[in-house]
């Protein structure tokens, strides 16, 4: 693993744990990084990491922080889909700099790259992961190992059909994927391979918002759908058996694509890091997955 020059920001919700960047700093560094830590990351404005001028401000200084070339996301939340329209995403891909993040940061991951082609990474954050009580070691490796490299393979155990598939691979949190389309910051991805996780969402929120993807044309353009993790919810006594199980199968019965269950990736402590954007060649035989992973900045 090599050093990296790290900066970290807030673009959408605050930092509830202030201790939680103190914490990320301290173990980043002692990886041999170093780290740049924005005055967002311990600003509040309402729910917000600041006013959208601020938090749009602190987006822009990471792009022209001449010590930074990992820019991480310090959590999510909500406050991406305020920015968009003001950003000028050409310049932040002239910038050069790698952005990586998940939850609320799929939006600005998107829009990258309808706007700009840029290739951004679904991986780890500042609070959420490094900035843990426990630091997942998976998540860790296989976030680093694949930003120091230009090609990366990895296994997996997925449920679902043999399949041998070569694609685009984007995605993220569903509830943003959903929310974008349509938009013009939504990108247009033919035969692409589609990732998606969920938190906080009842199975027929999900559903629902799966069923507005397929209304809009976007499911039967992909080659499949991988789903991660999808927590922290409760049914209710009138789900009568309708729980993911029931989701997932209604979703292989309707949605004329493949649908594989087990990416891990999401809200959750042992995660991937996915290029969004980049190129994936996914092979499934009895429910082993190799997934080769190529075509992202380096």
């Amino acid at each position: 693993m090599r050093a990296y020059r790290i900066g970290l920001y807030a673009a959408a919700g605050y930092v509830v744990d202030p201790a939680s960047i103190e914490r990320a700093v301290a173990r980043l560094e002692s990886m041999g990084h170093q780290v740049a830590v924005d005055p967002s990351c311990t600003a509040r404005y309402q729910r917000f990491a600041g006013t959208d001028a601020d938090r749009r401000a602190a987006v822009l200084r990471m792009a022209a922080a001449l010590d930074v070339e990992l820019v991480m996301a310090a959590r999510g939340g909500y406050g991406w889909s305020r920015l968009l329209d003001a950003l000028d995403f050409r310049a932040l891909a002239a910038a050069g700099k790698r952005w990586i993040g998940h939850s609320d940061f799929t939006a600005f991951q998107l829009a990258a790259l309808a706007h700009a082609g840029m290739t951004t990474f679904a991986g780890p954050m500042a609070a959420y992961d490094f900035g843990g009580e426990d630091v997942s070691a998976f998540t860790i490796d296989n976030c680093f190992a694949l930003l120091d490299a230009g090609h990366r393979d990895v296994s997996c155990v997925l449920d679902g059909p043999d399949l041998d598939v070569e694609g685009t691979l984007w995605g993220g949190n569903l509830a943003l994927v959903a929310h974008l389309a349509g938009t013009r910051h939504f990108p247009r991805i033919d035969g692409g391979i589609l990732f998606l996780e969920e938190t906080n969402e009842h199975p027929y929120q999900i559903e629902r918002m799966l069923y507005q993807l397929h209304f809009a044309g976007v499911l039967a353009r992909q080659k499949a759908v991988l789903f991660g993790v999808c927590n922290h919810y409760e049914l209710a006594s009138n789900d009568n058996g309708y729980g993911e199980a029931a989701m997932v199968a209604q979703a292989r019965a309707q949605f004329g694509v493949p649908i594989f269950t087990g990416l891990p990736f999401g809200h959750c402590r042992d995660k991937l890091t996915l290029p969004v954007g980049g190129r994936c060649t996914l092979r499934v035989r009895d429910g082993s997955a190799h997934m080769g992973l190529a075509d992202y900045p380096r």
